[in-house]
């Protein structure tokens, strides 16, 4: 454990270049993990249930109020959206300086079997809870006899 020596006492190494380098990876890395990271906040995180006669879907959307959410269904896809935007409504007229903030997220399911007479949405605390009903659907596969 006595050979082990911080990287800056490395003999051989020009520091100019190699340290450069170090921090120009290391910018390159971070701002990739933190685009990463706020992607992931800008998704509908979904858990899908698949019973036999319906699919359970449960969204999270804390803080998201019914009239900022749209659920529509065509052709066996089933799309959430969501757009959220913050207003504050104040009659002061010395701000220096006030921003909004506007954000939307969707998420679509490609569902085979669905019906879409029949599905129900439900939203309590921040959950939005989807029933989906299955469809009966004949065999797909038809064997030919040979002659």
């Amino acid at each position: 454990m006595t050979d082990l020596k911080p990287i800056k006492r490395v003999v051989g190494l020009d520091d100019r270049n190699f340290y450069g380098f170090r921090d120009t990876l290391g910018d390159f890395l971070r701002d990739k993990l933190t685009y990463g990271k706020l992607q992931s906040y800008n998704k509908v995180k979904l858990d899908i249930q698949e019973k036999d006669t319906e699919y359970m879907i449960e969204a999270e959307l804390p803080g998201i109020k019914r009239e900022e959410i749209y659920i529509d269904f065509t052709e066996g896809k089933l799309n959430i959206s969501v757009k959220k935007e913050d207003k504050i409504d104040e009659e002061k007229n010395n701000y220096i300086h006030k921003e909004r903030r506007t954000s939307s997220m969707r998420r679509s399911l490609y569902l085979d079997d669905a019906k879409a007479e029949g599905i129900k949405a439900k939203l309590d605390n921040g959950i939005l809870y989807i029933t989906v009903p299955k469809e009966e659907k004949a065999e797909s596969t038809h064997k030919i006899p040979i002659e």
